[in-house]
């Protein structure tokens, strides 16, 4: 199969993509760091990180030329997918964040990047009429010691018709051309979950947003040859939809 990077070089880029990835990274701002002070390896974990999420998403967005966007601190400090209702916004007990440091972390961190989500929305459906917001995140393969039995997942809001058809024709798409990778429709979540995409949808008409969550297996994204495979199908399947 030829990489991404050679076969949709000259291929039209998607202007209407926007690409994010909340969960990309496990850095921790400096002033917070006493607070995850010997936790290094719950933040290399699953816990800390979607493994290999932001890698995925840096491909797709290159592969595409989508606008991407993304976010590298763990969300062990602040989920940047969770609403701020959420009871797993912050970070659990263990880690002892005071009121004041909370919301100093909604201030600086997640409210800033949250707003410039819904800003780059907004611009793209001036430009172009409509958004197809893409949020690439990764799900561990053994959860409370059952197996995940999906290679890639696309969750989606059921009584969105446009999102669910477009998230069918992208599995189609992968499918045919790669008949071994199991992908599901909203698995190993729920597409109405509260989320990123979730929020979004409060905020911009079907008409106008697309909010498609896409989950990569971890033993798929974790392994690079497997990520790059995995992302150029879904970039190709990408392509075929605009």
């Amino acid at each position: 199969m030829p990489s991404g990077r050679e076969g949709l070089s000259a291929v039209k880029k998607l202007r209407s993509l926007l690409i994010t990835c909340e969960h990309g990274g496990n850095c921790v701002p400096e002033m917070y760091r006493s607070k995850f002070a010997g936790n290094r390896k719950i933040l290399n974990s699953h816990r800390g990180y979607d493994i290999g999420s932001l890698d995925a998403a840096r491909d797709l967005a290159h592969e595409t030329g989508g606008t991407f966007l993304h976010y590298d601190n763990t969300r062990l400090l602040i989920d940047m997918n969770r609403s701020e209702w959420s009871r797993g916004l912050f970070s659990p007990e263990e880690f002892s964040l005071t009121e004041h440091d909370r919301e100093r972390v909604l201030a600086e961190l997640y409210r800033p990047y949250r707003k410039k989500v819904a800003q780059t929305v907004a611009g793209i459906i001036r430009k172009s009429g409509r958004a197809v917001h893409f949020a690439v995140h990764s799900f561990t393969p053994v959860l409370h010691c059952i197996e995940r039995n999906a290679d890639i997942g696309f969750l989606y809001d059921p009584a969105r018709r446009d999102e669910k058809e477009f998230c069918r024709a992208l599995r189609n798409n992968i499918a045919a051309a790669h008949r071994t990778y199991r992908v599901r429709m909203n698995y190993p979540y729920r597409g109405t979950a509260d989320g990123l995409t979730t929020s979004l949808r409060t905020l911009f008409p079907d008409d106008n947003y697309m909010g498609i969550e896409c989950e990569l297996n971890q033993r798929i994204a974790g392994n690079s040859m497997l990520r790059i495979e995995a992302t150029d199908l879904i970039a190709r399947g990408l392509q075929r939809l605009f």
